[in-house]
């Protein structure tokens, strides 16, 4: 599978266990993962660890998704570690949640900054490696509230919004070099800020999923998978929602 760049890796919007799932996925595939988050704690040393236990490469590097700076100089070292870079999963999201008329303009710009600006920067710094090796596959972690809307997250549906426009552009943009670009929308997906709601908001949840269950982080790292595999090679430009049928 190559070499795999998972951007923002400890997203606090609720996806940072996908990302773990989709690193492990990715690693039992026998690729090797770099990451990125703000900060390398022992936590995300344990990761690496945890991954290089599969018998791969695996590291962990502290940078700023938001800051176009960072995020170039990142890449540009990643490339070097690593030789190439083959898939993009862009993952860095926070939420700051709030109906429209009191969100203010701190809450709008810092979700668009992290969220939408971030998968700017790494598909900026990373086309062009791509581009010279006439092969790439990049995922952006949207969410069905990009495809949908929700109440009370305008801030957050735009910036997932924005990040299933920036995939179907530049599917449009790059096919011809062999790049695919992809967005992937979870629904209701099980992790530790899901896991404390109360079991009676969890049913009523349940109730509106036609499987009738919420999703796992492994749900969404097998189609991660998938679109970064040879077996989605005639794949791009879409967006696949992993919600159980909840919005069909």
């Amino acid at each position: 599978m190559g070499i795999v760049l998972v951007a923002g890796f400890g997203d606090t919007s609720g996806d940072e266990l996908a990302a773990k799932a989709i690193a492990l996925k990715f690693a039992s595939e026998g690729a090797n993962i770099a990451f990125t988050d703000l900060v390398i704690d022992e936590n995300a040393q344990n990761t690496a660890k945890e991954i290089e236990a599969m018998g791969v490469k695996a590291k962990g590097y502290a940078s700023n998704a938001a800051n176009f700076e960072d995020t170039a100089k990142v890449v540009e070292e990643i490339h070097k570690d690593f030789g190439r870079i083959d898939i993009l999963v862009n993952n860095a999201g926070i939420t700051r949640d709030g109906l429209m008329m009191r969100m203010s303009e701190q809450q709008w710009d810092m979700v668009i900054n992290v969220n939408l600006k971030s998968a700017f920067n790494f598909v900026h710094a990373c086309t062009p490696i791509m581009m010279r090796q006439k092969a790439g596959s990049i995922i952006n972690m949207a969410s069905v509230v990009g495809v949908h809307g929700n109440a009370g997250q305008a801030n957050y549906s735009a910036s997932k919004a924005g990040m299933i426009g920036l995939a179907k552009s530049i599917a449009q943009e790059l096919g011809s070099r062999g790049i695919r670009a992809n967005a992937i929308a979870p629904g209701f997906i099980i992790t530790d800020m899901t896991a404390g709601l109360s079991e009676e908001v969890k049913t009523e949840w349940a109730k509106k999923i036609p499987l009738r269950r919420g999703g796992t982080p492994e749900d969404v790292a097998n189609i991660a998978t998938f679109l970064a595999s040879d077996m989605s090679s005639y794949v791009s430009g879409q967006v696949i929602q992993v919600d159980g049928g909840m919005n069909m």
